[in-house]
Formats: C-alpha cells, sequence, structure tokens
C-alpha cells in the first residue's frame, strides 16, 4: 500500500510555471507506475502525465504535452511535474496517484493540491 501527498500548488499568471510534488510512503514505491490527474469545476477529472517505473517512459495529454514534465526520484519516494507556460485552462485541483505495473487501475490517490491561473 502507498499513500501519497501532493504540494505546491498555487496562483500563478498565465504564462508562469509551478512545479507540483508529490511524496509517497512505504518501501515499494519504485514498482508503482505513477501518475498525475486534474479536475477542474464542473468537470470530469482527467488524465495529465504519467511516468514508468524506472522513470525512462512518460506519457502525457495532448492539451499539455510540451509544456508540462513528469519526473521521479524513486530514492527519494517522490514524483513531480513541472508545469510550464501556463493557461487559465489549466486551473483545476491536481491529484497524484499510483497504480501497480500489471494493472490499468490507479488504486492510490493524493489528496489534491489546487492550481489556479489567472488570466
Amino acid at each position: 500500500q502507498v499513500q501519497l501527498v501532493e504540494s505546491g500548488g498555487g496562483l500563478v499568471q498565465a504564462g508562469g510555471s509551478l512545479r507540483l510534488s508529490c511524496a509517497a510512503s512505504g518501501r515499494t514505491f519504485s514498482t508503482y507506475v505513477m501518475g498525475w490527474f486534474r479536475q477542474a469545476p464542473g468537470k470530469e477529472r482527467e488524465f495529465v502525465a504519467s511516468i514508468s517505473t524506472s522513470g525512462s517512459v512518460t506519457n502525457y495529454a495532448d492539451s499539455v504535452k510540451g509544456r508540462f514534465t513528469i519526473s521521479r526520484d524513486n530514492a527519494k519516494n517522490m514524483v513531480y511535474l513541472q508545469m510550464d507556460s501556463l493557461k487559465p485552462e489549466d486551473t483545476a485541483v491536481y491529484y497524484c496517484a499510483a497504480r501497480l505495473l500489471f494493472l490499468s487501475v490507479y488504486s492510490y490517490w493524493g489528496q489534491g493540491t489546487q492550481v489556479t491561473v489567472s488570466s
């Protein structure tokens, strides 16, 4: 089992940057595929990015490709989301999530961190 705690959200102007962090508990962090999701008011939660257990493979939603970068540090049990060139439509609660490699469903979720991008 793993517990996830996000941090780093806040208010930023359009064009600015934020770096989200997700701290994971447990000794088996490196066995989990990690992902970032977001949910804007009145909208369904959507996939943002994911990273493989080793960090060698990443995937992004088309809406953030080229602007966001996901990374992980298995020695520190951390996963990050660097967000650049932020747009007002990036405003949402951002969630860190974890899934075991052989499962397609993310089983563990953080509490979320608010990101607000002003125009």
